[in-house]
């Protein structure tokens, strides 16, 4: 254990994230080089970040039905997929597989972009094509991991949408709530629920954590893992700490983005929702996402410091300060 690793804060590295986003998106501003890194930053959040906005407008009525109950609506849309089903099938599994197609190639997308927008805060620079061939290997690595992740997912979720269908089914065909199958629909809920936080959980430290270890190493994603599992294991605590700490980050972002929503009579937000120049009108606050997760790895070690030392400059004749030391 070093003794850095030893006082480790979850505080001081919000400062200085700021400064980070200070020195490089305003000093100076150059809209070229924010418009580049916009562009990495969407690129590594591509597919994973949108909104939605729920008026509630289906609660004024009953469905559009004339009344009708859910069982009858229920009927009449069983019978005529029964009566259609020669091309409602095969329409599912083209749009199914069309999904599953798109998905894999913005998981593929988003894993490159992930180390070209490190590289760019890392080493403040706008550059696009440099991350780009230089992190392929682990780029593709991190995209397998994930997609891997993904399927593991998937196993236990197909068994629960089933079961959750026909516990849903019985209970619409009853006509009436039915506590013997409401309860098991709200275990599964809790299941499902647990297994999305661990799942979660992996995916979070993946990106603040497991990245920039195989940004410095050049490490393939599951080497990554296990030096991350090392620090874990040395320092679980702490890292439980961050987590938390990230939902009051998370909080305190979300009243700020608000607020400029809110102040700009909600231009702001509309701007938010266009792909790409969302993410550049937000690139302050995923620069300083960025910035917190590598200045809080880098307090366990020089070895965990993504960013480059300062250059120390000095006055001929002068002597410096390490060869004073």
């Amino acid at each position: 254990m070093t003794a850095l690793s030893q006082n480790i804060s979850v505080t001081v590295p919000v400062s200085q994230a700021i400064e980070r986003v200070k020195m490089m998106l305003f000093r100076p501003f150059d809209p070229s080089k924010w418009f580049t890194i916009g562009f990495c930053a969407w690129l590594a959040g591509l597919g994973s970040r949108g909104f939605s906005f729920n008026y509630g407008g289906g609660s004024q009525h009953k469905g559009g039905s004339g009344g009708r109950t859910a069982q009858e609506v229920f009927q009449q849309a069983r019978g005529f997929v029964m009566n259609n089903l020669f091309w409602i099938l095969p329409l599912v599994v083209v749009l199914v597989f069309f999904c599953l197609a798109v998905g894999v190639v913005l998981l593929w997308l988003r894993s490159r972009g992930q180390f070209m927008f490190l590289h760019c805060v890392a080493l403040n620079k706008a550059e696009i094509d440099v991350p780009w061939r230089k992190f392929v290997a682990e780029g593709n690595s991190l995209f397998i991991f994930r997609l891997v992740l993904g399927l593991v997912w998937m196993i236990p979720m197909v068994p629960f949408v089933i079961v959750v269908a026909v516990l849903v089914i019985r209970m619409i065909n009853r006509g009436a709530p039915d506590m013997h199958v409401i309860i098991p629909l709200i275990g599964v809920g809790l299941i499902v629920m647990v297994l999305g936080i661990v799942f979660l959980v992996v995916g979070k430290l993946t990106t603040d954590f497991v990245v920039p270890i195989m940004f410095l190493r050049r490490y393939k994603c599951l080497d990554g893992w296990r030096e991350l599992c090392h620090l874990l294991s040395t320092h679980a605590a702490k890292f439980v700490v961050y987590l938390l700490f990230q939902i009051v980050l998370g909080l305190a972002i979300g009243v700020i983005v608000l607020t400029a929503i809110i102040a700009t009579c909600c231009i702001a937000g509309c701007v938010m929702l266009m792909p790409y120049l969302g993410t550049v009108v937000l690139l302050p606050v995923l620069t300083f996402k960025r910035s917190y997760s590598l200045h809080y790895l880098a307090q366990y070690g020089r070895e965990y410091d993504v960013f480059p030392p300062p250059i120390v400059t000095t006055i001929p004749g002068t002597v410096p300060p390490a060869a004073a030391a």
